[in-house]
Order: structure tokens, then C-alpha cells, then sequence
């Protein structure tokens, strides 16, 4: 296959004039590469070539849910995710029994073994249960408890080692030992948090490498408590997740944040339950009734319950609000791939990676999606 004519996003992350021959599943030349008899050839004069999207947290879309452990499920989510660019990404588990959240990994794992028609799953985010009280949101309090190594080797180890994320309050009793113990194994992640800026601060010096959905279900930044979001924008090494839908982060603030973590350390996630891509109407989300109107979906008492969003659509909102493109770019594709380890298969436009690529069209809107070196949009 021959993809000519169009603008490429190097894996620098500069836009140059250039083809690109993708041979099986992997990106083979990159440049002016001679015509092979036969081959597939797609002309994308005045489109542009970007890697293709990763969402690192997803509960749900398409009327699935992560949490159904079902395969139906993920091939539903893989499916419609793929039409939207996203050529990889993590289903999200929500605050649940240990039971619950085996039978999730297990079936993400028999997904991945088994392999889908579209996005691809990298591996699992587990955004409970090492949440804190105070900051649950939308997540189930039942089920909220103390970090715990010993259950989560057990939950690593009996998934195959899938896990990519976990998340946990700093604040929370274990927390320094769970973190300590963890890092070698996946990222982790600040999250649901009451912690002020010395707790994170600590957190992030014992390795915390990110925070979840900044802004959300944390301590805000004063003039006088710096707390979780000031602690992010004064560390260099800590990357922050951003839900970009205009509606969870204010525009203004969004280009605040973006502007002030820089191009490497913002990572736009869609947080999207399984009203993403359906009507307005009453769902449902880790057990508890979720409510979407216009879009927005609540809880009755009016708390935030993840999004109806997608990473194209928070792309194309982040353009809008004035992130630059670069930006906007490296946030939805080698940023992620950086945080789950994937970034030498997958995550920008280089010689040798696998053919994960989104073809946009002069508007920025999707012409064609390809998945390891397979067209499934826009044939």
C-alpha cells in the first residue's frame, strides 16, 4: 500500500511533503519510495497523515461498557472508536469488587488474545478502587478502598501482566508502599484525590507519573494551596490527563493548562461512558444510574459522570480553543504512548512502527483510519 501526495507528521512532529508505503502491519518507507507493481496506491492530495489516535481512558461507548466483561463489548467499543481515529486503547474499570474487576481483565485479555475488528485494546486502566471518599465522583463508594498491593498482584498477575494504569489517592494510608511497589509493574496515576500539594508533590517524588483527568475530582489551584493541579504544573516530570470536551475544563482553562504543561506533557483522554456515539437517555455507569442530556451526562445529584466525548472531537475542540496543532497532536498520540510504555511500536509516524495512521482532510475531519496496516475507514 501507497499512501501519496498528502502532508505527513514526521515523528518529529513536523508537517513535510512525503509518502508512506506501509508493507503487512508496519510503516516501511517513509519519503519518495518508487512505485511496486500492483500495489495499492491512495492519492490524499491536500490531506494530512497523523499517527493515529490513543485513548488511555475509556469506560465505555457505543452502548458498551468496559465493565460488561463481555467480548461483545469490546468489539462494540473497538469498532466505533476506530471511526472516530482511534487506532489503540485502554478500557477503563470503574470502583468495583475484586471479583468484578478479575472478570473485566480477564476478558480484555481474552480480547486481545483473540484480536478485534478495530481499535485495539493496549492493555487495561484501572481508575478504582484506591480512590479517596471525598473525591469519588461518579464512582462507587461501596467499593472505595485503601490502596493494596497484595490485591493488586493479584489482579496483575491473573490478567497477564495487561494492566497499563492504576490509580490512587496520595493521601490514602498504604499509598507510599503501594506506589513504591507498583511503578515497576505499570504508571500510576493520581486520582479521586484530597491530597494537597506536599502530599503530591511526594507522590510524584516516589514515582507517580501522571494525574487523571486534571481539574476533576481534585484539589484546585489558590494563591495560597497550590494543591494537586499546582503540584502537576510545577513538576516537570508528571504528565496530566485532560478531558477536552469544553464541558468537564472551561476552553479558557484548557488553554491555560495546555500552555503552561508544554507539548510533552498533556494527554487528551475522552473519559466517555457507554452513551458516547448514542441518543440522549438514561444509562448507566459502575452500577449507578447515569442520566445524558444534551450531551452531558450526570448523576441525579447532579455530579459529573464521564463523558459523551471522543479524542477526534476533543482534537478538533482543542484547534478551536487555540492549542496549537502541534500540541493537540502529540497529546492525543506519542504523549499517551509514552505513559503505557507503547511508544516504540506505536504513537507517532516512523519507519519500522506499526501502521497506526488517521488521514485527515483539509477541515481536520476523518477521510481514512489504518490499524495495523489495515484500511477500516474509508476505503
Amino acid at each position: 500500500m501507497l499512501l501519496k501526495n498528502a502532508k505527513v507528521v514526521n515523528d518529529r512532529f513536523d508537517i513535510v511533503d512525503a509518502d508512506i508505503r506501509i508493507t503487512r502491519e508496519t510503516i516501511a518507507e517513509i519519503g519518495t519510495p518508487d512505485q511496486c507493481q500492483d500495489e495499492k496506491i491512495y492519492d490524499l492530495t491536500g490531506c494530512t497523515i497523523v499517527p493515529g489516535f490513543i485513548d488511555q481512558h475509556i469506560h465505555g461507548c457505543a452502548g458498551f461498557d468496559t465493565g460488561d466483561a463481555t467480548p461483545e463489548a469490546i468489539e462494540a467499543m473497538s469498532a466505533h472508536l476506530a471511526t472516530h481515529g482511534v487506532t489503540s486503547f485502554c478500557p477503563t474499570t470503574m470502583t468495583l469488587p475484586e471479583d468484578e474487576i478479575t472478570r473485566i481483565l480477564a476478558n480484555v485479555k481474552k480480547c486481545m488474545d483473540e484480536g478485534v475488528s478495530g481499535a485495539y485494546p493496549q492493555g487495561v486502566n484501572m481508575e478504582g478502587p484506591y480512590i479517596a471518599m471525598s473525591k469519588k465522583g461518579a464512582q462507587n463508594g461501596a467499593y472505595v478502598r485503601n490502596p493494596d498491593v497484595e490485591e493488586f498482584k493479584r489482579l496483575y498477575d491473573g490478567c497477564g501482566g495487561i494492566i497499563k494504569l492504576v490509580d490512587i489517592a496520595a493521601e490514602n494510608e498504604g499509598a507510599d508502599e503501594f506506589i513504591k511497589s507498583v511503578c515497576p509493574f505499570c504508571a500510576v496515576s493520581l486520582a479521586h484525590t484530597a491530597a494537597n500539594y506536599e502530599q503530591a508533590k511526594h507522590g510524584f517524588d516516589l514515582g507517580i507519573s501522571q494525574v487523571t483527568h486534571m481539574f476533576n475530582a481534585m484539589s484546585g489551584l489558590t494563591h495560597r494551596a497550590p494543591g494537586v493541579v499546582g503540584a502537576v504544573l510545577d513538576d516537570k516530570k508528571v504528565c496530566a490527563e485532560l478531558i477536552c470536551d469544553g464541558f468537564h475544563i472551561n476552553p479558557a482553562v484548557l488553554r491555560i493548562a495546555f500552555a503552561s504543561l508544554g507539548e510533552d506533557r498533556t494527554i487528551i483522554v475522552s473519559d466517555s461512558m457507554k452513551a458516547a456515539g448514542c441518543p440522549d437517555g438514561d444509562y448507566e455507569l459502575g452500577g449507578q444510574p447515569v442520566f445524558v442530556r444534551n450531551g452531558k451526562a450526570l448523576l441525579e445529584d447532579g455530579t459529573i459522570a464521564a463523558s459523551t466525548s471522543n479524542i477526534h472531537e476533543e482534537f478538533k475542540n482543542l484547534l478551536e480553543f487555540g492549542v496549537p496543532f502541534r500540541q493537540a497532536i502529540k497529546s492525543a498520540t506519542i504523549n499517551p504512548a509514552r505513559q503505557l510504555k507503547v511508544d516504540d511500536i506505536t504513537g507517532s509516524i516512523k519507519e519500522g512502527k506499526l501502521a497506526d495512521i488517521v488521514v485527515l482532510d483539509a477541515n481536520n475531519d476523518i477521510k481514512m483510519v489504518i490499524i495495523k496496516g489495515k484500511v477500516v475507514v474509508g476505503e
